[in-house]
């Protein structure tokens, strides 16, 4: 864990169970409690040869039948196609997104829930080169994963082990859980050269009040992953407690319920490393990005951490 502080314009080398000790009491760790879904599914589609792959985004009504989707290869899915997962499951595109997602609706006379716990994949990473695993549906989660719902792990949270985050509470440090479930929004490489014309997708967020009102009278908030600096930061700016958000944080902007936050390494050209940008300092967390790097610190969902306080 590459420790950084703000106010001294400094670094230095630790480990995460090292985490404790830069907690004080009155500090709050706010944890994002999405739970990632097995949404990767693969069919062929009608009337065609090979495999196609669908990745489900967001359900976009109650009996889960309507969903955003991402789909491979995009040029044979378009309104209209059908695809079929098994003799039980099947899809029909019932509409293409402006930027090249899908709307689908799952055909078949079965609980769609149950269907996709069974048929679906865990959406590991492009950099993880290997099949998913049954060990994958536990390993890719944070300890503290509770509602189903996003497509990627918020992966700061990974780091966490039940002793860890117990010796964290034993500082006197309070955990508040809020939930975004990760999609498009949180690892969609941004599109445009122009900053200020970069949009993200909307992701979907929930804060129980109870959980508002242990963040609101925190000393220190200690955000645990840019998903939860994110959910924070939407609350600060709307005053709503649930909804949808395509806040883009980066450097200029204002930090309103954040005041520090555990982070993994992200990649360059990234709205993850611009939202650390803007709230570490550029001149300075890239230079504590360039110090990684020398340090063979490892990057991605299953790397290491940094601490910027």
């Amino acid at each position: 864990m590459l420790v950084v502080d703000r106010a001294t314009e400094s670094w230095e080398d630790r480990n995460f169970r090292d985490l404790p000790e830069f907690l004080r009491e009155g500090d709050c760790l706010v944890l994002n409690d999405t739970r990632v879904r097995p949404s990767r599914l693969y069919g062929t589609r009608a009337g065609g040869t090979g495999t196609v792959e669908v990745l489900l985004l967001e359900s976009l009504s109650a009996d889960q039948r309507l969903w955003r989707v991402l789909v491979r290869p995009g040029r044979r899915l378009h309104e209209g196609a059908v695809i079929t997962f098994d003799e039980t499951l099947g899809a029909i595109v019932t509409g293409t997104g402006d930027r090249g997602e899908r709307t689908i609706r799952m055909l078949g006379d079965i609980d769609i829930d149950a269907a996709i716990e069974r048929l679906g994949h865990m959406p590991l990473p492009p950099y993880i080169r290997r099949e998913d695993t049954a060990g994958d549906r536990e390993r890719y989660q944070t300890i503290y994963s509770k509602e189903p719902g996003s497509a990627a792990a918020p992966t700061a949270g990974l780091h966490f082990t039940p002793e860890i985050l117990e010796r964290c509470r034993t500082t006197g440090a309070d955990t508040a859980r809020v939930t975004l479930h990760v999609g498009l929004g949180t690892f969609a490489p941004l599109r445009t050269e122009v900053v200020e014309e970069a949009r993200l997708h909307d992701e979907r967020y929930s804060i129980a009040e109870e959980e508002e009102k242990k963040i609101r009278n925190a000393r220190r908030r200690v955000a645990i992953g840019t998903t939860s600096v994110r959910t924070l930061e939407t609350l600060a700016r709307s005053g709503e407690l649930s909804g949808k958000t395509n806040l883009f944080l980066y450097p200029g902007a204002e930090f309103l319920l954040t005041d520090a936050m555990l982070t993994n390494f992200h990649l360059p050209e990234s709205s993850l490393l611009m939202l650390v940008c803007a709230f570490g300092g550029a001149d300075l967390i890239l230079s504590a990005y360039r110090h990684a790097v020398s340090q063979k610190y490892r990057f991605f969902s299953y790397g290491d951490c940094m601490l910027v306080k």
